[in-house]
């Protein structure tokens, strides 16, 4: 069994320390109102990665939430990254934050693993200074190592960031990544579908799992069972060269003249990349890891290694030829910023396995229709900007406006099935909140209603979240403009629904009440009331 044996360094809290965030303020990076990174500050206020907004906000009031800005992310990284090309030429970045190399030829310069391990931490440790944590792992195989990092543990002063210790590296010693292993829960593996069948077949564990023969796995699981086994066996998820790429497969813009802008960069590593896709998806291949390369008119190189989990997508490859121009042509000149534009890119297949998910089916198979729409994609990103075009996802919330939100399509994985699309992705109770159905049309503007009852008295809602009286006659002010109302009975109704939300903070909290009105047009509405004044907020 060969396994490339691997150093992986991991900042925990990169998402956070790319915001510049002091890691003794509390403050948590979100996504689709998720914490999806914490300083550790926060952590010790109770909040933890998977929370919702509201509930980290409910542990820690005066929590700063940011955004999560991938491109931040990146552009910070780089410098990191460049710091280890001093100790092996064969850096390869896993994702901002995350940055991994083999160590064969390294460690036998340096002295082991300990000392490579070593070295490679206060590298980077000392670019972060009192920022940031780093850990190091060094295990046989990308995904031992990578837990290998996660175990060595750091040690956060209650003094404040600046008292910060970094972890001593956690090294597994060689051949022993399985038994390394075997402890750890199953859902290590990271495929829920799975992992949700292994555990109720009783297998707890990596061991366990690993326990079973390949061939049984094989035939139950199909190839994706194949690729979790030899995980959990201590093996890399493909076997090392697997397949040697053809020259030809790789990818190569000329700039005339030469570019100075990330915008034209980004426009060529695109049209790249579509090229790439191209040829290896006509070779039924799929790349795995990809060398960007970069020259500029003064003959300056800068080449990077970059891993995805599964296969590389165009709008994957693009995304990530993008971060890493970005971070060289934005470094500062002690940090090796080129002197000139950029003259060449080429996009280089490193390590590529046979493409298991272009096998069409009946209809087009889902690929292709993914594929098409990556494509579509794409274009309207090169016209409109890598930020303009989004994509809905389901999020908690009480009100009607706030429970689909948008998010870039180059932060998603266009071709794979999302959770948060689906309808059980909030399962939090939301007192409040109306029931189902839900409205067909949600105004970006709220208009002004008026609300009374038979006796043209006007309704209010009570602090107990009583109505003063039963709603009559609504007036409608869709036409104000042409100083004109619109008059309706009311045939049915349902409500309120109060609720109170941000209590804990006076500048944001919020009191309303929702009414599910229906009128004698046959039309059905959802009002609500705020301050004593009704709105129209949605339509059925």
């Amino acid at each position: 069994m060969t396994v490339t044996r691997m150093l992986t360094l991991w900042c925990p809290d990169w998402p956070v320390v790319a915001w510049g965030v002091p890691l003794d303020e509390p403050s948590v990076v979100v996504v689709a109102n998720r914490v999806v990174a914490t300083s550790p500050a926060a952590r010790g206020k109770g909040i933890s990665v998977g929370q919702r907004r509201r509930d980290a906000q409910g542990r820690c009031p005066e929590v700063a939430v940011l955004e999560r800005d991938t491109d931040r992310e990146a552009r910070n990284f780089e410098p990191l990254a460049s710091a280890l090309e001093a100790i092996t030429p064969r850096v390869e970045l896993g994702g901002a934050g995350l940055v991994s190399f083999p160590t064969r030829g390294p460690s036998r310069f340096f002295g082991g693993d300990q000392k490579i391990a070593a070295r490679s931490r206060d590298a980077v440790a000392g670019l972060l200074g009192d920022r940031g944590l780093v850990r190091v792992g060094v295990a046989d195989g990308s995904f031992a190592a990578g837990l290998a990092a996660r175990s060595a543990s750091a040690v956060v002063s209650n003094t404040g960031a600046s008292s910060i210790d970094q972890a001593v590296p956690f090294v597994v010693p060689p051949g022993e990544s399985r038994e390394f292993l075997a402890p750890l829960p199953i859902q290590t593996l990271g495929r829920d579908k799975l992992v949700d069948v292994l555990g109720r077949l009783g297998l707890r564990t990596l061991g366990d799992f690993a326990a079973l023969s390949g061939g049984d796995v094989v035939g139950r699981f199909g190839r994706e069972g194949q690729l979790a086994h030899r995980l959990a066996c201590g093996m890399d998820e493909y076997a090392p060269d697997l397949r040697t790429p053809a020259k030809d497969l790789s990818a190569t813009w000329l700039f005339e003249p030469v570019a100075d802008r990330i915008d034209r960069c980004a426009f060529a590593a695109k049209a790249l990349a579509d090229e790439l896709h191209g040829r290896l998806s006509a070779n039924g291949l799929a790349c795995i890891r990809v060398a960007i390369e970069a020259e500029t008119e003064n003959g300056e190189h800068h080449l990077r290694l970059w891993r995805h989990e599964g296969a590389l997508s165009a709008a994957a490859l693009a995304e990530r030829a993008r971060w890493q121009l970005d971070g060289w042509l934005q470094a500062s000149s002690s940090k090796g910023k080129p002197t000139s534009g950029v003259a060449r890119l080429s996009l280089i297949p490193d390590e590529v396995v046979p493409d298991s998910g272009r096998q069409l089916g009946f209809w087009g198979g889902r690929a292709q229709r993914a594929d098409q729409l990556t494509r579509a994609v794409a274009r309207l990103q090169d016209l409109l900007g890598p930020e303009s075009v989004t994509v809905p996802e389901r999020r908690g919330s009480r009100a009607v406006a706030d429970q689909i939100s948008f998010v870039p399509a180059a932060a998603v994985d266009l071709g794979a099935p999302r959770l948060a699309t689906e309808a059980e992705w909030v399962q939090e109770p939301w007192p409040g909140q109306l029931p189902l159905p839900a409205p067909t049309k949600v105004l970006n503007d709220p208009v002004v209603v008026d609300l009374r009852d038979a006796t043209n008295k006007e309704i209010g809602v009570s602090g107990r979240g009583e109505l003063s009286s039963e709603p009559a006659i609504v007036c409608l002010d869709l036409v104000a403009n042409v100083g004109k109302q619109i008059r309706n009975r009311v045939v049915a109704w349902a409500g309120p629904w109060p609720t109170e939300e941000r209590w804990w903070d006076e500048g944001t909290h919020r009191r309303r009440a929702r009414l599910q009105l229906e009128l004698d047009d046959g039309s059905a509405h959802v009002v609500v009331i705020e301050h004593g004044q009704w709105w129209l907020e949605a339509t059925y």
